[in-house]
């Protein structure tokens, strides 16, 4: 079952980042995943975690390189993943920045859920990592690229070089682990383990953050609390959004009928979502897109069968529409698509 969880733009940027370094065509990348250009510019925005799967997928197929989200930590300023990094880039000790990840973690994804506790003999420390998003269908990039991440992180913020005790992989092991081996060495590595974990030593926790500013944390910690609040309320684009999605049946859901299901005239959804920087149109033509790079990945259906399922009058509107907003027709994407 698809969800509305998130990510940030900025976690968006960092790999499009690693995928120009390999001399991808990053733009390109994003497009056909149903990222526009105007939505990487947005510090603030969202993009779907379902998109971030996608990008995995084609930025491995343009890369050739499968173990590419092992070196992730590797190849990006760990601390440049927005807020939630200012405010661990701000707390006392590297055991007060792992609370902060737990706590913010949703700003950077809603798709993991990451915890930490102590052992019970307490001489080690327990990083957990939980997929608790539907929309995860590539677990093993998600997993490998936070941990990458976190162990950067945590040198770059101490300006020590941590190693972890062991490193837990709840997922089957690779036929070829010697990337896994190389990123992580010297930790002792268990994969099919019952929980993805980065296992190290306690004393680590007291380890100070360099130069730390406890007056930029509590300033951090309240935009972060924002954000997070903002996130767990649903937006009005994404609301609309929502309606979008359930009455688009084979004809276009007009923008009477949004307004009328979620209780509002149509002059004040107009109203609003002009505040916020968008219309009805534009959502529309945003959830009409990542449907149809969704069911062009699908070969079974026919381009005519979409044009109609995404309330197209006429297929020849969904083609030229689709073009506009991938710089391609959908018969060029899909063969792109079976190509790569």
């Amino acid at each position: 079952m698809k969800t509305n969880d998130t990510l940030s733009i900025a976690s968006v940027n960092l790999l499009l980042f690693v995928a120009r370094q390999r001399g991808v065509d990053a733009d390109a990348l994003a497009r056909a995943v149903g990222i526009s250009s105007e939505q990487l510019r947005d510090p603030d925005g969202r993009v779907l975690v379902r998109q971030i799967q996608a990008l995995w997928r084609e930025i491995t197929a343009a890369t050739g390189d499968p173990n590419i989200a092992l070196q992730l930590g590797e190849l990006v300023n760990p601390v440049s993943i927005g807020v939630l990094a200012y405010v661990m880039m701000h707390s006392p000790t590297l055991g007060g920045a792992f609370e902060k990840l737990c706590r913010y973690q949703d700003i950077v994804c809603e798709g993991i859920r990451t915890t930490g506790q102590l052992t019970p003999a307490g001489n080690q420390f327990v990083l957990s990592l939980h997929i608790i998003s539907a929309d995860i269908i590539y677990p093993q990039h998600t997993l490998n690229s936070e941990l990458s991440i976190y162990l950067s992180a945590m040198r770059a913020l101490t300006g020590q070089r941590i190693t972890a005790d062991a490193i837990h992989f709840a997922y089957p092991k690779p036929v070829d682990t010697r990337e896994h081996e190389r990123v992580f060495a010297p930790a002792k590595l268990t994969f099919d383990a019952p929980e993805t974990a980065m296992i190290l030593d306690v004393s680590l926790l007291n380890i100070p953050v360099l130069n730390a500013n406890p007056s930029l944390s509590i300033l951090f910690e309240k935009h972060a609390d924002t954000i997070l609040k903002q996130l767990k309320t649903p937006t009005l684009p994404s609301r609309v959004k929502g309606e979008i999605m359930l009455l688009m049946r084979g004809e276009e859901p007009t923008l009477a009928t949004v307004a009328d299901r979620l209780a509002m005239g149509v002059r004040t959804m107009q109203l609003h979502l002009k505040e916020l920087g968008t219309s009805y149109q534009h959502i529309l033509d945003e959830t009409r897109y990542e449907l149809a790079v969704s069911h062009l990945r699908e070969q079974h259906m026919s381009t005519t069968d979409i044009a109609y399922l995404l309330g197209f009058a006429e297929p020849s509107v969904f083609f030229r529409s689709f073009k506009k907003w991938a710089g391609q027709t959908p018969g060029a994407f899909r063969l792109a698509q079976a190509t790569a």
